[in-house]
């Protein structure tokens, strides 16, 4: 086989060339400890016991990261997310650290997204205006409900005044501010729902994640769960959402996605457009892919010790590590595009996947025959009936 090509998937009948260009990359960095653990969340963290070693977690991002660079050797980075658990445990300084460490290992876009999530329930005003002085550039802020009875059902460990404090002076300090809300909350009714965006866009966010509240497995709550709103409650507050948050200035771009004009989290997109991003920290993701036809992902060791300590080598422990196979690769940038309300380039799954349209004409024509789907030469996008019950649309193009 000469380089630069690679056997096509079955049926498709030519040779593929390989990846003439890969696909933007971001940087995704996992603090992995909160204060509590909230009974819904399926994301990976531990509860902080003791003191929280910063310098010690940094120093081995550093060595994640000097190990990955062969990887991603002069890959400009376009966007920066430190995620978690509460990376607002950490201390201005120590973000500070953390992005110092950052700019001196990797290719940094001048104007690259930074990105932050915070806890009200760890909201200090001048530990947000010295977040920004730093390097943050937007901030991300898990208020989820500002009823005080949802909140504690919620498990979380902030109140509704605390939220509200949060969010007016993340507003006055950072230009790009996401709130986090959820909807069809244990006992809420459409009013409930209605006051909490009223409230939410009192405060000017930039941008708003709206999220429905689902039963995860292996999560308190779904060893007790709640009674939910029933469906036609849920639909109403959906509907409400999609009619009114427009005449707000809220532009819908993605299933749980609304911005201001530009203001776009382009972190997000470049998850939801298929493009790479190397995860650092406990339990970090990675999607990786390469000149010679190769996708990978990995993960990082979930715990923070593990992570810490290393293996017995001193190198980061990886949970798994895999090559994206060709039928997974189609499904996993259908099931991610298709979140876009306008959908994605036609061209664009050539680009991330390195196979042909052709490759999912069958399960194209099925979703368009259903009416879930806009095929055009230009362009591939979801009909409102589509994104309505986008898990249907998704599961066309799973593998067989």
């Amino acid at each position: 086989m000469n380089q630069g090509q690679a056997v096509a998937p079955q049926g498709a009948g030519k040779i593929l060339p390989l990846f003439s260009s890969l696909p933007p990359l971001a940087l995704y960095i996992h603090i992995p400890w909160c204060i509590r653990k909230c009974p819904y969340c399926d994301f990976y963290s531990n509860r902080l016991t003791g003191e929280l070693d910063e310098d010690g977690y940094i120093a081995v991002l550093k060595r994640d990261i000097e190990e990955a660079l062969p990887l991603v050797w002069g890959r400009p980075i376009i966007s920066v997310f430190i995620g978690g658990g509460t990376p607002s445990l950490f201390s201005a300084e120590g973000i500070g650290k953390l992005l110092k460490m950052v700019h001196s290992s990797l290719p940094i876009q001048p104007n690259a997204e930074i990105s932050m999530e915070a806890n009200p329930g760890t909201f200090e005003t001048e530990k947000f205006k010295a977040y920004r002085d730093v390097g943050i550039n937007r901030l991300s802020i898990g208020v989820q409900s500002f009823n005080p009875e949802h909140l504690k059902v919620l498990g979380r460990i902030h109140g509704r005044e605390e939220a509200l404090a949060a969010a007016k002076v993340a507003r006055a300090c950072f230009d790009q501010v996401n709130l986090d809300l959820m909807l069809g909350l244990p006992g809420q009714t459409l009013a409930q729902f209605q006051e909490d965006v009223k409230t939410a866009v009192s405060l000017d966010p930039t941008h708003l994640s709206l999220y429905q509240l689902t039963i995860e497995p292996n999560t308190p709550f779904a060893a007790h769960p709640p009674a939910l709103p029933d469906e036609d409650v849920v639909d109403e507050m959906q509907s409400w959402m999609e009619k009114m948050l427009p005449e707000m200035g809220y532009q819908h771009y993605e299933v749980s996605a609304w911005a201001k004009p530009g203001c776009q989290c382009r972190h997000n997109s470049n998850y939801w457009l298929y493009g790479d991003y190397l995860g650092v920290g406990a339990a970090a993701h990675s999607k990786l892919t390469f000149s010679d036809g190769r996708i990978v992902r990995r993960m990082c060791v979930r715990n923070p010790d593990a992570y810490m300590k290393g293996d017995d080598r001193g190198r980061t422990p990886f949970e798994e590590t895999f090559e994206v196979s060709v039928k997974d690769r189609r499904f996993e940038f259908m099931m991610n595009a298709l979140r876009f309300i306008n959908g994605f380039p036609t061209r664009l799954f050539e680009e991330r996947t390195g196979l042909p349209l052709a490759s999912i004409s069958d399960p194209l024509q099925q979703a368009e025959s259903k009416g879930l789907l806009k095929v055009s030469p230009a362009t591939i996008c979801p009909t409102s009936l589509g994104m309505r019950f986008l898990n249907d649309l998704q599961e066309i193009f799973l593998p067989d």
